[in-house]
């Protein structure tokens, strides 16, 4: 359980209560015993002896909710009506439209807009593709494709499940972007099909945004998409994650007084995330990096690396560790300067963090439920993130996504490399930065536009070279 309730967890309970005038502070009285929190309080009717109100309170989780509910329920002459848990009422009906930029309102609109006047458009763009990125919405969309195989931390979920997570993401591109997103969520997992079926869609887009399949499957088809496609291919998973954990990195070694080459930094997660982070970091100049998964430290002596079972780990292992650590995740963190994990939930202890260097750093980045609860962690780090928006110091991915496409699609490249990912985590900061402030809100005004800004500029210094 989170240590503090959330606005992830809000639900308002509809209410009569009888008109007496301690009612409403007995109530307030019992939800705060019970761990809630009361963020509103609306009379919706009113009578001689009885008052409606519609009362919003914050909770833990679902369960957390119910005891609440119950424990409304014992106060003197309360009558409990309906309870609507606000996330699901905000994705009711779903989270996207699709509206005309046009309007039809007459014969001659419609002649226009559809036949006959748009079959001259057709053979204009027949005669020169290019002239499609004029002409259509594909010089402002981007595909969010999934197959709903590792979806946020709740992993294997399958593509109807995950389709609330790509509504969400294609409305995080509009609105911080203006790009228009369109979910696709695939119902297969094979990687020939869905390399096969991107590259089937891809006349439409400006841009492929993959999200939320499972490594190491990610890796093939990202790659096999980037070689074959003339549109920018980008998985936010891997490429978004790396560049908010490098920037935000950059700024809490700022705050503590330590250099990235120099750290002792401890990964936990050899996924998809954790191996993009991985590589960015390694290009940005760290070289004293240990990463560990489920099975303990990734070494050059492990039997799945010398078996070759997991290409990606020997990766791993070739490229790191120069100490050749062995052991657990917990051995490796001790005396380490920073711990960044990727995960899974309660993975290390508060014994783990106490052991780390002074000034630490702990970046918990699993989601919804972090590597450690976030108030444990900072008894003894310096400066904690996750990936969490009810906690300080939210590492977030759409703080870049949104700003990298929009730069990629208005330089109009297909390739993306490592200096373009690098050059939007120089950007994504801020001059107040202090331990509960290393990386900007995602509302900052700026933060988009400026990522946009030096990708742009990232791929102009590539061409021009």
């Amino acid at each position: 359980m989170p240590s503090s309730p959330s606005i992830a967890n809000s639900v308002t309970v509809r209410l009569t209560l009888p008109a007496r005038a301690t009612a409403v502070s007995e109530m307030t009285g019992v939800i705060e015993k019970a761990g809630g929190v009361v963020t509103g309080l609306d009379v919706t009717a009113s009578g001689a002896t009885k008052v409606r109100i519609d009362m919003t309170m914050l909770t833990h989780d679902p369960e957390h909710a119910d005891t609440i509910v119950a424990a409304m329920r014992e106060v003197e002459g309360v009558e409990i009506g309906r309870v609507s848990d606000r996330t699901f009422l905000m994705h009711l009906g779903g989270k996207l439209s699709v509206e005309s930029k046009v309007p039809i309102r007459t014969r001659d609109d419609l002649s226009m807009v559809y036949t006959p006047g748009v079959a001259r458009v057709c053979l204009a763009i027949a005669e020169n593709p290019a002239d499609a990125r004029r002409l259509t919405i594909k010089r402002n969309t981007v595909a969010v494709v999934t197959d709903g195989t590792a979806v946020l931390g709740l992993g294997d979920i399958g593509p109807l499940a995950a389709l609330p997570v790509m509504e969400g993401k294609a409305a995080l591109f509009k609105r911080f972007a203006d790009i228009d997103a369109f979910p696709i969520c695939l119902d297969t997992t094979d990687t020939e099909e869905i390399i096969s079926i991107v590259k089937a869609i891809s006349p439409a887009f400006a841009g492929i945004n993959l999200e939320d399949i499972s490594a190491p499957r990610c890796f093939e088809i990202e790659a096999r998409l980037r070689a074959e496609l003339d549109i920018p291919v980008f998985h936010d998973d891997q490429h978004g994650t790396a560049i908010v954990a490098l920037a935000a990195l950059r700024n809490a070694l700022r705050v503590v007084g330590k250099r990235l080459e120099d750290v002792r930094l401890v990964m936990s997660g050899a996924g998809a995330a954790g191996t993009a982070i991985l590589k960015l970091f390694l290009h940005a100049g760290a070289q004293h990096v240990v990463v560990a998964d489920v099975e303990g430290v990734v070494h050059r002596g492990r039997a799945d690396v010398l078996s070759g079972e997991h290409p990606n780990h020997a990766w791993i292992a070739a490229n790191t560790n120069p100490d050749d650590v062995t052991g657990t995740l917990s051995d490796a963190m001790r005396g380490a300067d920073v711990f960044l994990g990727v995960s899974a939930p309660d993975v290390i202890t508060e014994a783990d963090v106490a052991s780390m260097a002074p000034d630490s750093i702990v970046f918990a980045m699993a989601n919804p439920v972090p590597e450690i609860d976030p108030d444990i962690a900072a008894r003894h780090a310096a400066v904690v993130a996750t990936g969490r928006s009810d906690f300080a110091n939210q590492i977030n991915n759409v703080l870049v996504f949104p700003g990298v496409f929009r730069g990629l699609i208005d330089s109009g490249v297909s390739h993306v490399d490592m200096d373009v990912l690098l050059a939007a985590a120089d950007v994504v900061r801020d001059d107040e930065r202090n331990a509960t402030y290393i990386i900007p809100s995602v509302f900052h005004p700026d933060v988009s536009a400026v990522v946009a800004d030096a990708v742009g500029a990232a791929v102009a210094a590539r061409e021009g070279a």
